[in-house]
């Protein structure tokens, strides 16, 4: 069963089930291709900056009890979004947005590297914005009172210099009209579009409050395509709604939510006819090979990547060379075949978006060894014991040891193994005591910059600097990044690469893509991406599997007129 169906706490499904039937935002993520389409939001556009974007609400869309939905609807709900801070599912989906963002620990390796000029989040209070008092503790601080230096009236610090009042940070998101909503960005963001489907982003009706007394309120006010008719231990059912604005293109009248206990007890209902379509079920590796021959049986990559993260500040891994080392001489396809009995898919490259031909990190262990050599550790000589952490599960532990016979037999260099329980983890990775740490992360959204920026703290330009008309925004590692320890050696002229430098040279600069250039710095291992399954029946059309588990319901039929075919004997 569901948990909430608030729209800003529906981490995964099946609350982002529900909430995409229940409420619309001001796009939608097609199912089949992965793009932002038009939903609440009828068109847009965007400055030649990509740090301005404009949205033109429908004026037939409505609410369920009748009333329009507005640009403010919006404005409110994503002020809620920062009022709620780290009770949101996903809060680094919108620290791009001007105003709504907010510093994060320096040590989370996760977190974007905000630039010196980043204009802190309005102070929440009881669910609204404000600012601080003007004679609050912060404003005492800055207006420091006048030294003898100082001009008549005019605030100075300690050695004299004027010192102004602090202005109110401004919101990126303006109502410019009922129709009309603006969102200003920190940085340029090509994809926004794609981010604003994710189902944090989608409004809701006044001030949320029927979330806190009851996460599953039949009495919601809903924009979607559909509205919740019953909420019951036996499941969660959703009615067409009436007020949508394309009502008429939505063909089912209802659909049913049905919670099992295990994937066993699902995959029973559907072969009893009991349910259309099964969903979110880890099966069984054996079940899996039962299923594969059957076209009911869908499976797909999963937006999530799990991967071996450097300690950078620490030799030799500071050196950009070893780490390249270490990547490329990893099998993945028989990590996947092998160890993960073909339940997930090999991770070439940091998202699981494009082709494998594009691949950054396939096995080349010759490569490897030169590299390594180059590094100052020729056939592995000299190389220290690679302290590995990872969490205390079979899989993983299978997982690392594998690799460690990999690095073993390809560079000759020895693994420590380290198993911690994930609370003992985080507080190692935070003290920076391990060589690699084996991290996992979910991307909820199609868009590269803020999926990037989730793995590795990457955003795409400086604030300021310019783009011109008609190109597309320069695409570099922040040139925040952590200062990285000296290699051994100093890097050969034949490198394109350096050993000391987290950012790109110039000339590269607005020719790599996000991803190109995190694996230009290398501060990561992707190993592999999980699969996602589904059982689908096949009179059910429309029904689309992809990456973020993001089925649209309100494009499913079903075809009463499907007859199974006769052509063959039935087992």
């Amino acid at each position: 069963m569901p948990r909430t169906i608030d729209p800003a706490r529906a981490a995964s499904a099946p609350e982002t089930d529900i909430v995409r039937a229940l409420f619309e935002g001001l796009t939608e993520t097609d199912a089949s291709t992965l793009q932002a389409v038009p939903a609440a939001a009828e068109k847009w556009s965007r400055s030649d900056d990509f740090r301005t974007w404009t949205f033109h609400l429908r004026k037939d869309a409505r609410w369920s009890n009748g009333d329009h939905v507005t640009a403010y609807d919006f404005v409110t709900s994503w002020k809620r979004l920062a009022s709620l801070g780290d009770k949101v599912a996903h809060p680094e989906l919108f620290q791009n947005i001007i105003g709504l963002g907010a510093p994060r620990p320096a040590s989370s390796p996760a977190t974007p590297h905000l630039p010196p000029d980043f204009i802190p989040p309005v102070t929440a209070v009881a669910g609204q914005i404000r600012n601080p008092p003007v004679n609050s503790t912060a404003s005492q601080n800055i207006e420091s009172a006048p030294n003898a230096n100082s001009a008549p009236g005019k605030k100075s610090d300690e050695k004299g210099y004027p010192v102004s009042k602090p202005t109110p940070p401004k919101l990126g998101i303006e109502a410019l009209d009922a129709l009309t909503l603006k969102i200003s960005l920190e940085r340029p963001d090509k994809d926004l579009p794609d981010l604003v489907a994710n189902p944090i982003f989608r409004p809701i009706y006044g001030d949320g409050i029927e979330f806190e007394t009851d996460p599953l309120d039949i009495g919601v006010i809903t924009n979607g395509a559909f509205s919740l008719a019953n909420v019951s231990k036996d499941g969660i059912v959703l009615d067409r709604s009436q007020t949508y604005w394309g009502a008429e293109d939505v063909s089912l009248d209802s659909v049913r939510f049905v919670p099992n206990d295990s994937a066993e007890s699902a995959l029973d209902a559907y072969k009893k006819g009991e349910v259309d379509a099964v969903t979110n079920a880890e099966f069984e590796p054996l079940i899996l090979k039962l299923l594969a021959p059957y076209d009911d049986f869908r499976q797909t990559t999963h937006s999530a990547l799990n991967f071996y993260e450097f300690n950078i500040t620490k030799a030799p891994f500071s050196d950009r060379r070893v780490r390249e080392a270490l990547a490329i001489s990893i099998d993945r396809d028989r990590l996947t075949v092998g160890e993960l009995e073909s339940s997930a898919q090999p991770a070439l490259s940091f998202l699981p978006l494009g082709e494998r031909e594009n691949a950054k990190f396939a096995l080349d262990s010759e490569r490897a060894k030169q590299l390594l050599e180059r590094a100052g550790f020729p056939k592995g000589e000299g190389f220290p014991k690679i302290h590995l952490l990872i969490n205390r599960n079979d899989t993983q532990q299978r997982v690392a040891r594998l690799v460690a016979r990999m690095w073993k037999q390809n560079l000759n260099l020895d693994t420590e193994i380290d198993v911690k329980e994930p609370a003992e983890l985080e507080a190692v990775r935070a003290a920076g005591q391990f060589d690699l740490i084996r991290r996992g992360i979910v991307l909820p959204t199609s868009d590269e910059m803020v999926s990037m920026a989730a793995i590795f703290g990457i955003f795409e330009t400086p604030p300021n600097e310019p783009i011109a008309p008609g190109k597309e925004p320069v695409k570099t590692i922040s040139p925040r990044l952590p200062q990285l320890a000296q290699g051994p050696h100093a890097v050969e002229p034949d490198e394109i690469i350096s050993d000391t430098e987290p950012a790109p040279p110039v000339a590269l600069q607005g020719i790599l893509t996000n991803e190109e250039a995190a694996v230009y710095e290398i501060r990561a291992i992707p190993l592999y991406f999980p699969m996602s399954y589904s059982l689908v029946k096949p009179y059910i059309k429309g029904f689309e599997t992809n990456s973020l588990d993001a089925p649209i319901l309100k494009e499913i039929s079903i075809d009463n007129g499907w007859r199974p075919k006769m052509d063959r004997q039935e087992p």
